[in-house]
């Protein structure tokens, strides 16, 4: 018997203060705080277009916990996934004007901007292409410099979230 999992619902990070976290993530993502835990020093924050209780939780652990160690053992990153290829443009210029931009990548079906938090949690914001224009990328993901410009002029206006969910859902989406 296997677990059938049909996504991940949130994540949940440790760091090391808890209101300079909330503070990037509702700043930077433009979430929101769905509720808090003071016992546990927790706030869990949602998306503003997410159908979820709450996206990411946050615990704060004090300013004397071991910092991240790049390579480590655990979780590399966290994909935030935008609806058009505009908002990926959009998120490029939050990220370059939060400190947070760390790189971009073309992997054939997706396009990807990365950053890190004050904590230096990794994290991913990605836009995918549709799916009947995968081709060459159905299953491979290379790892490319990212022409946003390019992606721009080509894809600029098209929409893949309502896809990916039809899809999921077992139907079909209109662009």
């Amino acid at each position: 018997m296997s677990v059938r999992a049909v996504r991940l619902n949130h994540a949940v990070l440790f760091v090391s203060d808890l209101e300079r976290a909330v503070a990037f993530y509702t700043g930077t993502f433009d979430m929101t705080v769905a509720a808090r835990e003071p016992r546990a020093n927790a706030a869990f924050l949602r998306l503003d277009r997410s159908g979820n209780h709450h996206d990411l939780g946050l615990f704060g652990i004090g300013a004397g916990a071991a910092p991240k160690r790049p390579g480590g053992i655990g979780l590399y990153h966290l994909a935030w996934q935008v609806d058009t290829i505009d908002e990926l443009a959009e998120a490029m210029r939050s990220l370059a004007e939060a400190g947070a931009l760390t790189g971009a990548s073309s992997h054939g079906a997706t396009k990807s901007l990365y950053g890190a938090d004050p904590d230096g949690n990794e994290f991913e914001i990605m836009w995918m292409l549709p799916r009947a224009a995968w081709g060459e990328y159905e299953n491979s993901a290379p790892v490319e410099p990212l022409d946003l410009p390019a992606e721009l002029r080509r894809w600029s206006g098209v929409r893949t979230v309502a896809e990916v969910a039809a899809t999921q859902a077992g139907g079909t989406a209109a662009q």
